[in-house]
């Protein structure tokens, strides 16, 4: 039996924070999964679920592409050194995703939005989107037909039901 090993164990997926205005707020084109570079403590506090991602975005400094005002709590049992729970934090994406964001950003006015944060085996993952920013009547288009869809679910699911209580 000479031949490679599968590997059948897919890393296990714990998701820690999401953005759900993201996608209320803006139309998510493309997503990308991205690491992080984080110091010990700060994935410690990610594993409590001590972090907020919904008032984050991508920025672009030279080559690197960065996450800002994304805040994790520093954690209670660390030690004395306190790191600023806003710090700015290095996305760890290939070479040519750096250089495909930075010119959608630069030529179509997009932006990049962090979307969900979660563990991808041991390692913390940040899914990031680049998003077009929805006007006022693209959210009030996007409510309307979450509600229509809610009352169509609504009908088929009381239509085969009888009245009770008027036999």
């Amino acid at each position: 039996m000479a031949g490679k090993a599968e590997k059948t164990d897919s890393p296990s997926v714990k998701v820690v924070s999401t953005n759900r205005r993201a996608r209320h707020e803006y139309e998510i084109l493309e997503t990308f999964e991205c690491g992080l570079a984080l110091q010990g403590h700060e994935v410690k506090s990610i594993r409590e679920g001590r972090v907020n991602i919904a008032d984050g975005f991508g920025a672009f400094r030279g080559n690197e592409a960065f996450v800002e005002n994304m805040h994790i709590t520093p954690y209670s049992h660390g030690d004395v050194r306190v790191i600023d729970p806003l710090r700015v934090r290095k996305l760890l994406l290939k070479r040519k995703e750096i250089d495909y964001l930075f010119g959608k950003v630069k030529e179509r006015g997009l932006s990049v939005i962090p979307l969900k944060l979660y563990f991808k085996g041991a390692r913390v993952k940040l899914e990031v989107g680049l998003g077009r920013g929805k006007k006022l009547y693209d959210k009030r288009h996007d409510i309307a037909e979450r509600d229509a869809r809610r009352d169509i679910e609504r009908a088929t699911r009381t239509r085969g039901k009888r009245p009770s209580g008027r036999e």
